[in-house]
């Protein structure tokens, strides 16, 4: 798909700050497109059905539907219900993680000490950005990691190590029913996701 489209078919632009959250609703047949501006930034990202939220992204259907554990081109995101949800239709990073979760104060805790349980984090900021939309924690699900680099080792446990992802890289989906996108710009600074310098992301939807 070309990067190159009409400014006058733009329908949203934004840019959303390092460790902030952000969420849109992308109409079906529109594309959103998520950049990491300044590379090696992690965008932990999760889907909901606009008009029933009960209906959200299944990171373990999805997996098993494509029979391959990263999202990049062509992967369809399927929702708890097995309706497709998204297609990425265009990827210039590569492969995107959707196993390893979004960090909390308590993952927090467990791998980095004690003194870094306040720090903020994904979830917390999911939670934030959910209660705009009348969600609460009880709303949460796996997620995927844009732009996050996570090797699975030989012994099938997760690696958090550093990203791929340069300046300009995107991925783009196309919505295949009216979805709510929330995003968390990951805020983390104690493992390499975000090179420990989270960083501004920006966000653009078209119309299809």
């Amino acid at each position: 798909m070309s990067t190159n489209r009409e400014p006058n078919a733009v329908a949203y632009d934004a840019i959303v700050p390092a460790n902030k959250p952000w969420s849109h609703v992308v109409k079906k047949g529109q594309l959103l497109r998520i950049i990491d501006l300044e590379g090696c930034q992690a965008v932990d990202t999760l889907f909901y059905n606009a008009t029933d939220p009960l209906e959200r992204y299944s990171a373990q259907d999805t997996i098993r539907a494509q029979g391959a554990p990263y999202i990049t081109t062509g992967t369809k995101l399927l929702s708890t219900e097995g309706n497709v949800m998204l297609t990425v239709v265009a990827d210039t990073c590569g492969a995107h993680d959707t196993s390893a979760g979004a960090c909390s104060a308590e993952a927090n805790t467990v791998r980095f000490g004690h003194d870094t349980k306040y720090m903020h984090s994904c979830r917390d900021n999911f939670v934030l950005e959910l209660a705009k939309h009348g969600l609460t924690k009880r709303d949460l699900v796996s997620n995927i990691n844009f732009f996050m680099n996570v090797p699975i080792e030989p012994d099938g446990t997760l690696a958090i190590v550093d990203g791929v992802s340069k300046p300009g890289d995107y991925v783009e989906l196309r919505a295949e029913m009216d979805v709510l996108c929330v995003i968390s710009n990951c805020p983390q600074v104690n493992n390499p996701c975000n090179d420990f310098n989270p960083t501004p992301i920006r966000t653009l939807i078209w119309n299809g």
